[in-house]
């Protein structure tokens, strides 16, 4: 893909480019993956031991614990973020931030954050749900799609039989 879009430029563009790409900086793939895998690793022990905390020292089943650790780690990614230190994390640690949860509630504070000058309905809020409303849409349709897949070839399914 990258030669047929070359195909397009003038030769001089093709220079430049390759002039360019000479002078870019080696990427440390190796380097940024283990720091990804590592991050995102620790922030998946620590919501397992807020879980484990809530079974253990609350008394809540495995189910019963899975609600209240989401809120915690969607409550700590916020205030990570309102302080800047997610930030600064990420920043070091890559898409090892970009675990579901906390790199969801972290781009909405973010968001909210960023358009907060704009007021609260029309920046923060407008501005937040900008971001969560093609998220949500695509959960949604990939929800959507993935229950029609199943319904169709799991036998006794579709007739809601259990």
């Amino acid at each position: 893909m990258a030669k047929k879009k070359n195909k397009q430029l003038t030769p001089t563009q093709q220079q430049y480019q390759r002039l360019a790409n000479a002078h870019e900086p080696k990427r440390p793939v190796g380097v940024n993956c283990l720091r990804a895998f590592m991050v995102g690793g620790l922030i998946c022990l620590i919501g397992e031991c807020i879980r484990q905390a809530f079974i253990h020292f609350a008394g809540m089943s495995e189910k019963e614990a899975s609600n209240p650790t989401v809120a915690i780690l969607v409550i700590l990614s916020v205030l990570l973020t309102s302080f800047g230190v997610y930030d600064k994390i990420a920043q070091w640690a890559g898409a090892g931030t970009a675990v579901p949860v906390t790199g969801f509630a972290n781009s909405m504070a973010s968001t909210a954050i960023e358009h907060r000058p704009e007021g609260l309905v029309l920046g923060v809020g407008a501005g937040m749900f900008q971001l969560a409303g093609s998220v949500i849409v695509f959960g949604t349709v990939a929800a959507f799609i993935i229950g029609l897949i199943y319904a169709v070839f799991v036998p006794g399914y579709a007739g809601g039989g259990h």
